[in-house]
């Protein structure tokens, strides 16, 4: 009878205090890794939404050059999730820059510009740098 007692509190054994300790620290290393990626993706998934009211911007001022002979009246400010758009600068009858900057928590610092001969500049925070030639789409200046 003594044995069936004793193979019962056996048979209820849980986890020890270090085999826990072990898990949470191994949770906190995977998130520790997780967690800036993750926050990268989101930034690169915002910079695609930056891009691409830029490019529908431009499309809008080619469109208002062809109908009026000028971009001056063409450049509209608005905002998308992220970012805010509007014209770098007045336009002229031959020239426009616009301009996107980020407004959106986590995307302070991020400027991305394009004028009427399609020249495209960016800069970005920290680890991101800038580019004079083209958009910046990765950390370290890698660009689209």
């Amino acid at each position: 009878m003594m044995h069936a007692r004793h193979t019962a509190r056996s048979a209820a054994r849980g986890f020890t205090l270090i085999e826990l300790m072990i898990v949470v620290t191994i949770l906190g290393i995977l998130a520790a890794i997780a967690l800036p990626a993750y926050n990268d993706y989101v930034r690169r998934s915002r910079i695609v939404e930056a891009t691409t009211a830029l490019a529908d911007a431009r499309t809008r001022m080619e469109r208002h050059f062809l109908d009026n002979r000028t971009y001056v009246g063409g450049c509209q400010d608005w905002s998308t999730k992220s970012f805010t758009i509007g014209c770098d600068g007045a336009a002229t009858a031959t020239t426009y820059a616009l301009k996107a900057t980020g407004s959106a928590s986590g995307m302070g610092g991020f400027e991305y510009t394009i004028n009427q001969d399609n020249v495209r500049t960016s800069k970005g925070p920290g680890a991101w740098g800038s580019n004079a030639a083209c958009w910046l789409t990765r950390k370290g200046g890698e660009c689209s």
